[in-house]
């Protein structure tokens, strides 16, 4: 059965942000999805914005197809003004990152749907360990003939998106050694993970098929990897970013994504042939995001070469600069030096519980970030917390 892409603009963009909710008390996650969402729907019939996911303690935010990023981030902010004023009353808090510091999985309970119910059924504890957060990122391709060429060479920087955006160091309370436990985590479900590499549509179908006639997927929908063509939706799909903590951060991964497809997109356009490495390069790229974060000695090339992010970083932002001013997104874009000096993700998650000794302290700082929209310097959140209190022997960040 053939795989129809939908026609979609060149270049649109949409952004999906999955936010946790938490107890504003004890700053653990709440499993209150369904009554904030019968409450948006209730107070903004078919907004649109606001959308249910597998885990009772989330709610994503969805951006219309938009033309720039900036328009993306209007939505999602939106999105959250419909969220606050139900989330108050019920006493809970909106945060993100790849993973909550300490809650606990086993513990978290999963929506009322066939299909989610029947995902959990099939992969059983490694499905009941999904406590996982991300934003997805499309980019619309006008072109059927070009999606595969750009997934393959997405497949080049998928370690260096995800070491930027690197946000789940710790699990249930431990500090797990990685900066995206998140990837290691999800690559469990049997059609998650690192894409497959193909050359033709029809080797896309092919696989396809084969993955229904064995009862593994009921539709293209249903494979989660990393970077995926999204038939339906006419674009493609980056899926390995953690979820940021924060609109600025968020921003950049969607102008990084949307610079990277402009620019393969362009060079198809005057017949180049865009670079690729080969799978086992991609897999070990994966492994050493999620171990080393922005540590990592990732492979640039076919031919094994290596460099650090930190310094191929500035010649790939030059080299993305003319397709973001096309765009309208550089100042997002070119955002992502000022988010390395603060520090990534996960780094300031680490420093914060490097001096507090506090999962809660690094809750309080993703609410924070939450709320101020940017990231916050781990220096700047401790000394404020310092002239607030001590509240049972825990920073407590004063609301």
């Amino acid at each position: 059965m053939g795989i129809s892409f939908a026609h979609s603009t060149r270049s649109t963009i949409g952004i999906e942000w999955e936010l946790q909710l938490l107890d504003k008390d004890s700053l653990d996650l709440r499993q209150c999805a369904p009554t904030i969402l019968e409450e948006v729907e209730r107070r903004h019939p078919g907004n649109g914005l606001v959308h249910r996911e597998m885990l009772l303690n989330t709610v994503e935010i969805i951006s219309k197809p938009q033309r720039t990023v900036r328009a993306c981030l209007a939505d999602l902010r939106k999105g959250i003004e419909l969220l606050l004023p139900i989330t108050a009353d019920l006493r809970v808090e909106l945060a993100s990152s790849g993973s909550h510091p300490f809650a606990n999985p086993s513990y978290q309970q999963v929506t009322d749907n066939e299909r989610y119910s029947e995902l959990i059924n099939r992969t059983q504890w490694w499905g009941r360990q999904m406590l996982l957060f991300g934003t997805h990122v499309h980019v619309g391709i006008e072109n059927r003939d070009k999606v595969l060429p750009i997934q393959n060479y997405l497949c080049t920087k998928l370690g260096h998106i995800q070491a930027l955006f690197a946000s789940s160091p710790y699990w249930a309370g431990t500090d797990t050694g990685y900066t995206d436990n998140r990837a290691m985590v999800f690559q469990q479900l049997p059609t998650a993970g690192k894409p497959y590499q193909f050359e033709t549509w029809q080797q896309l179908e092919q696989f396809t098929d084969g993955m229904r006639k064995t009862g593994v997927i009921r539709s293209f929908d249903e494979v989660r990897w990393d970077i995926r063509p999204s038939p339906k939706f006419g674009t493609i799909e980056v899926r390995i970013a953690d979820a940021s903590s924060n609109e600025k951060e968020v921003a950049a991964c969607g102008a990084l994504i949307h610079a990277l497809v402009e620019t393969a997109s362009r060079r198809l356009d005057k017949g180049e042939e865009l670079e690729r490495i080969p799978d086992w390069f991609v897999r070990e790229n994966r492994w050493r995001a999620a171990r080393y974060g922005m540590d990592a000695v990732l492979i640039e090339n076919a031919a094994g070469e290596e460099g650090h992010i930190a310094d191929s970083l500035p010649i790939w932002l030059d080299e993305l600069t003319p397709a973001a001013e096309y765009l309208g997104c550089a100042e997002e874009l070119w955002a992502i030096e000022d988010i390395v000096r603060v520090g990534v993700g996960y780094q300031r998650q680490r420093a914060i519980f490097q001096f507090t000794s506090s999962y809660d302290s690094v809750v309080e700082h993703m609410i924070a970030e939450m709320k101020a929209a940017k990231p916050i310097s781990p220096d700047a959140f401790i000394s404020t917390c310092e002239q607030s209190r001590w509240v049972k022997g825990r920073l407590t960040y004063l609301r």
